[in-house]
């Protein structure tokens, strides 16, 4: 059996805003992103990644290719990160982003 490593982070402690890289050089990518109201990140991809984002607190627009979907906290997004990303802060909002490597053949 393999040995696994357990790694507990502290979101309200790690530095950086508005994207904090919890666990530098680990897969998968995982960033805390705080956006203050009226916020945006300006449309961008992440290639060859499937994206999982927790909004923790806060209202987000996030605008996903051609469409916008409005979450609130609790909810949970996940797309291809192949197409153009915009998360919009309607309020102060922590969302929690997980940017997996797409699986082999889809």
């Amino acid at each position: 059996m393999g040995t696994t490593t357990t790694r507990t982070v502290d979101l309200s402690a790690v530095d950086g805003a508005p994207h904090a890289n919890l666990f530098p050089g680990s897969e998968p990518k995982t960033i805390r992103l705080t956006l203050a109201a009226g916020d945006r990140v300006d449309p961008h991809r992440h290639p060859g990644r499937q994206v999982v984002l927790y909004l923790l607190e806060g209202a987000v627009d996030l605008t996903v290719g051609d469409e916008t979907h409005s979450l609130r906290e609790g909810d949970v997004a996940r797309f291809d990160g192949d197409q153009d990303i915009s998360p919009h802060a309607t309020e102060r909002s922590t969302a929690l982003v997980v940017l997996a490597p797409a699986a082999e053949g889809g």
